[in-house]
């Protein structure tokens, strides 16, 4: 029987040595002449490091940039001693020299942007304010779409689906179907604001008999 033959492994992809160690890839992400842009991606249902990566990462970069998600993530980066949790910030917000961008693909819950804000001011980050840049077309979360998420639950039984009940999903869907509520709809016309917030209070009381928000209380928050 003929021997099979031995394939090596390229030594080279499109001109580019192949990574053949985790320094070196530390370094080829690093370095700008290779690499222009760098993706840090789960590849399973969280909890992979990514906040530690991004951290890490960020020391080396000008802008850090989340594209999606909203506060059911939880990243925590530990420096000097000092833990430092995240929600809706980008990791990358500790370096100084780094723009932090919460971009369009993120849902975002105000009280609990502000929240995570004014703790991680305690544990010692500042100078965010001129660092930190929201896509005014990110879509909101309202205390509704985490009303909604239980509930929604709860039509399930046993075959819920264990959500953090963020109103994460909600909100995405609100997004998918045109009636999502924009930080640019919040920053313009406040009565169309309202309207449209509105819009969507009825549109969920019309999915959910039991269903209950205070318009009015909700809006003068």
């Amino acid at each position: 029987m003929e021997e099979p033959s031995k394939v090596s492994a390229p030594t080279a992809v499109n001109g580019h040595p192949v990574v053949q160690s985790h320094a070196e890839m530390h370094q080829r992400c690093l370095n700008p002449y290779r690499s222009k842009v760098t993706v840090v991606l789960g590849a399973q249902w969280g909890d992979e490091g990514k906040g530690k990566v991004v951290d890490m990462l960020a020391t080396e970069a000008d802008i850090v940039c989340r594209c999606q998600g909203g506060n059911n993530a939880g990243h925590t980066v530990v420096v000097n001693g000092v833990d430092f949790d995240f929600h809706l910030l980008p990791s990358g917000i500790i370096n100084e020299r780094c723009k932090s961008i919460i971009g369009n693909g993120v849902v975002i819950h105000l009280p609990g942007l502000f929240e995570e804000l004014a703790k991680n001011e305690a544990k010692g980050l500042t100078n965010w304010e001129s660092r930190l840049i929201i896509s005014n077309r990110a879509h909101l979360v309202f205390d509704l779409h985490q009303q909604v998420d239980g509930l929604q639950e709860a039509e399930k039984g046993g075959k819920s689906l264990g959500t953090t009940k963020k109103g994460i999903g909600p909100c995405y869907s609100s997004k998918a179907t045109r009636n999502g509520i924009r930080v640019s709809d919040l920053l313009g016309d406040f009565k169309v604001f309202g309207e449209k917030f509105e819009s969507l209070v009825n549109m969920y009381k019309r999915l959910f008999p039991n269903f209950e928000v205070d318009i009015a209380a909700e809006l003068a928050r």
